[in-house]
C-alpha cells in the first residue's frame, strides 16, 4: 500500500473510532429506552416543577409578609376583571421563590466586579434577590414609620400608599441604609407580574385567574384546531402545567 494509501486508511480508522467512542459515550441511555420498546420519552422524566408547599411564609418575617402583600395589592388592585394581587398569591410566589434558588442567585454568576449597569442589562449589583428584598423591605418599613407618625405601610389609605409606591417608582423617594428605591420598585414590580401571570404551581395566579381573563389556554397539549379561528374567543378554560381540576375529578 503506497504511503497515501496508509494515511487514507489511518484517517478513516481514526475517525471512525473517535465517532464510535462519542456514540457509546453520550447516547447510550437513548439506546436503551429505544431498544427497549418503549419511547424515549417518558412523561414527567426531566424533573418537572414542584408544587409550592401551602401556609405560612418560608421566606419572609410575618411583617415583611404583611408588607408585600400589601404592596401586591395596590399594584394589582381588584377590579371587575379579576381578584387583587394578594388574593391571587403574589406574595406566597415572590416568598416561595426568594426562598429557592431565585432567592440565592445559586444559578447565577455572582462574582465582582459590580458595575451599575444600562437600563438594558438589568441590576447589576452585588445583593442577591433575597438580601436585596430583606434591605428593602426594612428600609420601606423604616420611613413609613417616620413620615406617617408610626404607622406601618398596611395602615395607610389606599390613596397614600398609591402615592409612596408612585414616587417610589420615580426615583423621588430617599430610602434609608443607601437601598435604591427605584430599582427595589421595579423588582417588585416585576416580581408581582411574574406571580400574577405564571403558572399556579408556583403559587401565584390562583385559580388562572390571570389566564381566564385574557383568554389564554396554559398548558394545553394541542389547540391546533382554534389558531386559524382569528378573533373569536378561546371556548375552553385553561390548564396548569398540573393538568385541570375537573381531570383531578375524574
Amino acid at each position: 500500500m503506497s504511503e497515501s494509501g496508509q494515511f487514507r486508511a489511518s484517517r478513516r480508522w481514526f475517525l471512525s473510532s473517535v465517532a464510535a467512542t462519542m456514540l457509546v459515550g453520550t447516547t447510550g441511555s437513548a439506546f436503551g429506552r429505544t431498544f427497549s420498546g418503549s419511547l424515549p420519552w417518558k412523561a414527567a422524566s426531566a424533573d418537572p416543577p414542584v408544587p409550592i408547599s401551602p401556609g405560612g411564609w418560608r421566606f419572609f418575617t410575618e411583617g415583611e409578609g404583611r408588607l408585600v402583600s400589601a404592596i401586591v395589592d395596590r399594584l394589582i388592585p381588584a377590579d371587575d376583571l379579576s381578584i387583587s394581587g394578594k388574593d391571587a398569591g403574589c406574595a406566597v410566589y415572590i416568598d416561595r421563590q426568594l426562598a429557592g434558588d431565585y432567592g440565592s442567585s445559586s444559578r447565577l454568576y455572582t462574582k465582582g466586579p459590580f458595575l451599575k449597569g444600562i437600563p438594558q442589562q438589568g441590576y447589576q449589583g452585588q445583593l442577591n434577590p433575597s438580601e436585596l428584598y430583606r434591605r428593602g423591605l426594612a428600609a420601606i418599613t423604616r420611613y413609613v414609620f417616620e413620615k406617617y407618625d408610626g404607622k406601618a405601610f398596611g395602615d395607610l389609605s389606599p390613596e397614600q400608599q398609591d402615592s409612596f409606591l408612585t414616587e417610589l417608582e420615580a426615583d423621588h423617594i430617599e430610602l434609608p441604609d443607601g437601598v435604591g428605591g427605584k430599582e427595589f420598585f421595579g423588582f417588585v414590580l416585576n416580581n408581582t407580574m411574574e406571580g400574577f401571570f405564571a403558572d399556579p404551581v408556583y403559587g401565584g395566579n390562583k385559580d388562572m385567574v390571570s389566564w381566564k381573563m385574557l383568554g389564554f389556554p396554559g398548558a394545553r397539549y394541542d389547540y391546533r384546531d382554534h389558531v386559524s379561528k382569528h378573533n373569536e374567543p378561546y371556548p375552553h378554560p385553561p390548564v396548569s402545567i398540573l393538568g385541570a381540576m375537573d381531570w383531578a375529578s375524574k
